[in-house]
């Protein structure tokens, strides 16, 4: 365990050697990656020291003792926390996931259910703008479609961190267990004999991409298409063919955007969706490979795959995956998130470290 995290000591020695190199800061990219990096490095090589210093001073306390029985009583206090570092750094050490540090790109789909999951789906939309704000990062919605009553038949937001947030604390590694089928029981505007329906929305949390070089995009693979926009937008709305459509030929994968004023800013936009749609298909096809498909991801809007329930009666949200319940339902909706994410983000470092003791 200590020679593992010796290792990561000596790549923070090597970024903090780098960052104290003008010469670096003449590519921002680069130094962004360093600082995230530096951040991430940070907590392990704390609790590396005091595990080291602890080791240091219970044998000279136990060495002393021989000779004095007033450093017996240190001991077994200094073996104790000798073992609570120990447990924290093995922790510390579990593999972590590579785009932990990204910001995101978090879609809401509408499923069964019609105008009723449309409504719903703005309704998670709503809960993850709120949540974004607790937690001061920046949003902006890339892409809408609006059902009759309001709803969204779809809608596409990016969240990104201020600054370099600590580890565990960046949009995808608290979001990232978001994406999957959410269903809902409650009774909808349009049912007139107050009976309680079950409709469903599909969320997908991809990583944001930053840098178009670490998604290679060919130029040929792509078709691009432009038409009138028909939603949000300002006055170029119905009037100018800004929104873009774009294909990626080899994949079949389409993205569009039409929310901005300007084909060019809708082309940005649709590519950096197209970028994290493929680098997530990267990413799959490699855990795949691997037998390790990303467990928290569902591609499909079906109710029997559901991740999580919010049930309106009763003001209760439901997480399946964990086993997590509460009756505040109304709070969690209004953004307070984090006993929901936490369920998740714990239930995956229990089953990482039993991954990691197994193999031990």
């Amino acid at each position: 365990m200590l020679e593992s995290a010796a290792a990561l000591v000596a790549e923070y020695v090597q970024v903090e050697e780098q960052l104290a190199d003008p010469a670096v800061f003449a590519d921002q990219g680069l130094v962004r990656k360093l600082n995230k990096r530096y951040a991430a490095l940070a907590p392990t090589v704390r609790v590396y020291e005091e595990v080291r210093a602890t080791t240091d001073d219970l044998a000279t306390a136990q060495e002393l003792a021989v000779e004095d029985e007033s450093f017996a009583a240190e001991v077994p206090v200094l073996a104790a926390r000798l073992a609570e570092a120990r447990e924290r750094l093995r922790r510390l050490l579990i593999p972590r996931d590579p785009d932990d540090d990204r910001d995101v790109i978090l879609e809401v789909k509408a499923g069964e259910g019609g105008e009723e999951s449309a409504l719903f789906a703005a309704d998670l939309l709503r809960m993850y703008l709120r949540y974004a704000e607790r937690r001061g990062w920046a949003t902006h919605l890339l892409d809408v479609t609006e059902s009759d009553l309001g709803g969204y038949k779809d809608a596409r937001l990016s969240i990104a961190a201020k600054g370099v947030p600590a580890p565990g604390d960046a949009p995808w590694a608290r979001l990232k267990y978001e994406g999957g089928v959410h269903r809902v029981q409650r009774v909808p505007v349009t049912e007139s004999q107050g009976r309680i329906h079950t409709s469903a929305a599909g969320v997908l949390v991809m990583p944001d991409i930053d840098d178009p070089e670490e998604v290679e995009i060919a130029p040929a693979d792509l078709r691009i298409d432009v038409y009138r926009s028909s939603g949000p937008g300002g006055q170029s709305v119905n009037t100018t063919d800004s929104a873009v459509r774009i294909t990626h030929v080899p994949t079949g994968l389409v993205v569009s955007c039409q929310n901005e004023k300007s084909q060019l800013q809708n082309k940005e936009s649709a590519m950096r969706v197209l970028r994290a749609r493929l680098h997530q298909l990267q990413v799959d096809a490699a855990e795949a490979a691997a037998a390790d498909a990303r467990r928290s991801q569902v591609r499909t809007v079906d109710r029997s795959e559901r991740i999580r329930t919010y049930n309106f009666p009763e003001n209760r949200i439901a997480d399946h995956r964990t086993g997590f319940k509460a009756y505040n339902l109304d709070t969690v909706l209004d953004g307070d998130l984090d006993a929901v994410v936490q369920s998740a983000v714990d239930a995956d470092e229990a089953a990482r470290l039993a991954h990691l003791t197994e193999g031990a």
